[in-house]
């Protein structure tokens, strides 16, 4: 989907066939869909794309930066044990394709839906009229369903097998991104009346946006429970001290590795070369982020923007000013 149509002609031979029997990583389910909905897959890519780039920001400042997610395809190399960075990976792609076919839908882009058809809210101000073209998310969170759950849904495991589990753990975890989401959007207003005197607003139902799904979603990677599958087939809590997870929440049944050491196994790409920040004593910090191994110190120049003055009307000049400045690298 990322790729030059001119490099690939045979992406635009007529019919579904071609794109979507050569796309990395769809499993059969997800295939047919594909076929149903071409039109959709643009938008599916998208939504991944923005999904891998809200987890990098998120976790720019961790061990573990998202960087085992692969950029080069919009599905992404999953990572192979159950671990909460894991959980947060799913939670974060069902999120970004139920944000991104919502907006796709608003924006007449696909021709099984558009704007959406939610019911006005009860406390709306009766004088408010509702009915603006809004984010179809109801649309987006029923095909972000059906999509991207074929992939687990058509698996076939051992009641009670580590295999079982990890299709649980992913269904969770997709569950709980889309409903992020959804819970997160909200009614947004326009005015309307003589030089804007809002004697009448326009509303509808907007999507938040992703960067708030982003941090909805960290909240609950960092109070993931922690799993076992059960004799029956179902996931149960480690420890019963804690409530059981509810649809919003996210979880995980592997440990996390320390991701210090470059580790294919676990999908870990270690924290040598990594920036850090040598006066802090969080996450970030060159103690905890190079493992103990040390750091080296180089200087480097950065250019930035100063002495700014605003001239009437209406720019405003600066001068560039250079500093060096001191930075550590993991060792």
């Amino acid at each position: 989907l990322a790729m030059n149509p001119i490099q690939r002609p045979e992406m635009y031979i007529i019919g579904a066939q071609p794109v979507c029997s050569q796309l990395p990583g769809l499993s059969p389910g997800q295939r047919k869909l594909c076929q149903l909905y071409q039109e959709h897959m643009v938008f599916i890519g998208e939504g991944a794309r923005s999904a891998i780039k809200e987890c990098q920001y998120q976790f720019r400042q961790r061990r573990w930066n998202c960087s085992t997610v692969d950029n080069t395809s919009v599905f992404g190399r999953v990572m192979k044990i159950g671990s909460r960075e894991t959980a947060f990976t799913y939670a974060v792609s069902a999120a970004g394709v139920v944000n991104a076919i919502s907006r796709a839908c608003r924006e007449g882009e696909l021709s099984s839906c558009g704007c959406s058809r939610t019911a006005r809210p009860k406390d709306l101000p009766r004088d408010w009229l509702w009915g603006g073209c809004g984010d179809n998310v109801e649309y987006g969170y029923r095909f972000a369903k059906e999509f991207v759950d074929a992939k687990e849904r058509e698996k076939n495991y051992v009641r009670g097998s580590e295999e079982q589990a990890r299709m649980l753990m992913n269904l969770q975890n997709n569950e709980a991104g889309r409903r992020a989401v959804y819970k997160l959007a909200d009614v947004a207003c326009k005015c309307h009346g003589v030089s804007g005197s809002c004697s009448l607003k326009t509303c509808w139902l907007q999507l938040a946006d992703f960067r708030k799904v982003g941090d909805a979603l960290k909240e609950k990677y960092d109070s993931a429970a922690a799993m076992r599958i059960s004799r029956k087939g179902k996931l149960e809590l480690v420890n019963n001290r804690f409530n059981m997870p509810t649809q919003e929440d996210l979880v995980y049944v592997d440990p996390s590795p320390d991701y210090c050491l470059r580790n294919e196994t676990t999908g870990s790409l270690g924290t040598q070369g990594r920036l850090c920040n040598k006066t802090s004593e969080g996450m970030d910090g060159c103690e905890l982020m190079c493992c103990g191994r040390g750091y080296d110190q180089f200087k480097s120049v950065q250019v930035e923007r100063c002495h700014c003055k605003f001239h009437w009307c209406c720019y405003v000049k600066c001068k560039k000013c250079t500093e060096i400045v001191d930075q550590y690298v993991c060792k």
